[in-house]
């Protein structure tokens, strides 16, 4: 399944460009990178300065940046969970 708009809650995050919107925490608004690393809870990113950051899903809005160009803005909510436990999840719904 190519990675896309609709799909992207149950796709893998690693490697797509990202951008902070919204954060608890406001020195984090406007923070851009790459996903270098994805857990349950949490996204880190790594900024074009090499800066490691790493930020709590439910935290925030973010908006990613899809290989195909396209601009999708998810919630972090809607993100938590690995992968794979967003898949199983996404199967449930579609029953």
């Amino acid at each position: 399944m190519k990675l896309s708009s609709k799909n992207i809650l149950y796709h893998e995050l690693i490697g797509l460009r990202i951008r902070v919107l919204s954060y608890t925490d406001e020195k984090l608004n406007g923070l851009e990178g790459v996903v270098v690393d994805e857990t349950l809870k949490t996204l880190l990113l790594e900024t074009s300065s090499g800066r490691r950051i790493r930020v709590l899903k439910p935290n925030g809005v973010f908006e990613f940046k899809l290989p195909n160009g396209e601009v999708v803005v998810i919630k972090g909510d809607l993100i938590l969970g690995r992968p794979a436990e967003r898949l199983k999840r996404a199967k449930r719904w579609f029953k």
